[in-house]
């Protein structure tokens, strides 16, 4: 998992299991504290959220305010020529931060290998809790709960508490 710094002046990408973790808790104003302007996402990533949202299993209206990047002829190719079995939204996230200054925001594990073979600055769910907690936006027993709230809803963490990354 990667360390991420609130307002940073790179793009940050989100893919759609950050966005469904912190929908799901109602939470999305924890991204926009950590990045007002840089958060941002793809279109293909914005439409399988809006899947969720159409089944009735995602909250509407959480995700208004997130820039939404439209990808280059450049970024498209690149998309197009990374391996079918990552998502339209893994693979369109991939390319935005392959061609420009950002940080991945992901939680699958084979769009993590993929993004750290071509040197690509990661973080995911955990990062973003973590970060909120240095950043003072949540307390450990608020983002623990949280956590909970994710994993409960179907995030498959790595682990249960947030205590295992915190210096004693």
């Amino acid at each position: 998992m990667g360390s991420i710094q609130p307002q940073v002046e790179r793009l940050v990408v989100l893919n759609n299991t950050p966005l469904t973790n912190f929908a799901l808790v109602q939470r999305p104003d924890l991204i926009f504290s950590l990045w007002s302007s840089a958060a941002c996402t793809t279109p293909a990533v914005l439409a399988e959220y809006e899947r969720g949202v159409s089944s009735g299993k995602l909250p509407v209206d959480l995700w208004g305010k997130l820039m939404v990047v439209a990808l280059t002829p450049q970024e498209i190719d690149f998309a197009n020529q990374l391996p079918l079995r990552l998502g339209e939204g893994e693979r369109t996230c991939l390319a935005v931060v392959r061609w420009r200054p950002g940080i991945l925001v992901t939680d699958d594990l084979e769009a993590r290998r993929v993004a750290r073979s071509y040197q690509i600055a990661l973080s995911g769910t955990l990062g973003i809790l973590l970060a909120c907690l240095n950043g003072g936006w949540l307390t450990l027993p608020d983002g623990n709960h949280l956590l909970a709230q994710m994993i409960a809803a179907g995030f498959h963490s790595p682990l249960d508490q947030l205590d295992t990354y915190l210096s004693p």
